[in-house]
């Protein structure tokens, strides 16, 4: 049986309802009625605050006033909850049984621990304040963001990676509470791991039997960043690692579900640059045994997906996410050539249809990204990897 088969409609349609109940529970969730929305302007950009009462845990009282971020007043789907905000009301039950439909039709889900440590994170705001999931856990997401059914060992994992810009983490004026207690109030045993650069400041969190909670922030500054964890206001008591090319993977991310209880409202990265970012970290992992494993998979899933993007008629979105990282330079150039010999032939010539169509559009030359359109000539620059791949 194939690893990536087309979603029935009736699957792609509940996942979609899914999605959408999934963000107004997240309302009911975190903005409780005896608060309103406010419109405020931070740097000439406006975005929504929520001013509200915190509950009161003696229940003698009103509770504390609080302000929370909500998210840019020009993204439509936060407006029109805004609107809203008076009529969401949201069925628990409901949203469990479709779940349980999905994940009986093959959608992937996590297993029952590593969902709800997200899920902690998510109600704890972490993706109210524009964090983003990435990694394994993201990319169980994409079988329902894009309609199709996705198998294998390429969706399984056994750690969470969490990632957010240092920008929005400063700018924000809002914060998680303490992420240590919020992991122990689920397992006792976690325990922050001391970091090489500043044990003072944990960005990883382990529990007792191996399981890896990890916060990353995207490093676009002096290579003596690298090792030195970043402090992350919104994360409170938690820095992030700083990471090369994690800015191309969290960019402009996109909303879809974690198949979880009820489901879980994540952010993860477009599909398309995930995929393209997997060929990029392919070649950064370590030699050992691990690594290389590690670096099987990441091929693995940037194929499926290539794959999935084209069964959707989404190529233009791939090809497009290609060449924005290829214009970023000779490192990011020479990163992809070498990721995109570990595919296989099936992968190679969706992605070069990717590309090609993507330059016809803008007007470009495929050539000059790596791939020649009948597939033979060199690109200019160097040997294309069409050719390389031929010559493997």
């Amino acid at each position: 049986m194939p690893d990536v088969t087309k979603l029935p409609l009736a699957h792609q349609t509940m996942f979609a309802d899914l999605a959408a109940r999934c963000m107004d529970a997240a309302f009911d969730e975190q903005f409780p009625e005896n608060g309103s929305f406010v419109r405020m302007e931070v740097k000439g950009r406006a975005y929504w605050y929520y001013s509200g009462y915190a509950p009161d845990p003696t229940g003698s009282g009103q509770g504390t006033r609080r302000k929370l971020y909500v998210g840019p007043a020009d993204d439509p789907a936060i407006a029109s909850r805004v609107a809203a905000f008076a009529d969401i009301k949201t069925n628990y039950r409901e949203r469990r049984q479709m779940v349980q439909s999905l994940t009986a039709a093959g959608l992937p889900s996590p297993t029952g621990f590593v969902g709800d440590i997200t899920e902690i994170l998510w109600k704890a705001g972490f993706f109210r304040l524009r964090g983003v999931l990435i990694g394994t856990l993201a990319f169980q997401t994409y079988s329902g963001l894009l309609g199709v059914g996705m198998r294998g060992s390429a969706l399984m994992t056994g750690d969470a990676d969490f990632a957010l810009f240092h920008s929005i983490a400063s700018a924000v004026g809002d914060e998680m509470p303490g992420i240590l207690g919020l992991l122990q109030d689920k397992d006792p045993t976690f325990r922050p791991v001391p970091h090489l650069g500043r044990q003072t400041v944990a960005t990883r969190f382990k529990n007792a039997r191996g399981f890896d909670v990890e916060f990353l922030t995207p490093n676009r500054g002096s290579d003596a960043n690298q090792g030195k964890p970043a402090p992350m206001k919104a994360l409170g008591d938690v820095g992030a690692e700083p990471l090369r090319f994690l800015d191309f993977l969290i960019h402009a991310p996109v909303r879809s579900v974690l198949l979880h209880k009820a489901g879980i409202p994540v952010t993860v990265p477009a599909p398309e640059r995930y995929a393209v970012h997997k060929l990029i970290v392919a070649t950064l992992r370590k030699t050992d045994s691990n690594g290389r494993q590690k670096a099987r998979k990441d091929v693995v899933q940037a194929g499926m997906l290539f794959e999935a993007l084209d069964m959707e008629g989404r190529s233009i979105d791939l090809g497009l996410a290609w060449t924005e990282a290829w214009d970023r330079g000779p490192r990011w150039q020479q990163s992809l050539v070498n990721g995109t010999s570990a595919l296989d032939r099936k992968s190679v010539d969706i992605l070069r249809q990717a590309v090609i169509q993507a330059c016809r559009e803008e007007r470009r030359t495929a050539c000059n990204y790596g791939f020649p359109p009948d597939g033979d000539n060199a690109s200019d620059g160097g040997a294309s990897i069409a050719k390389r791949k031929t010559m493997r």
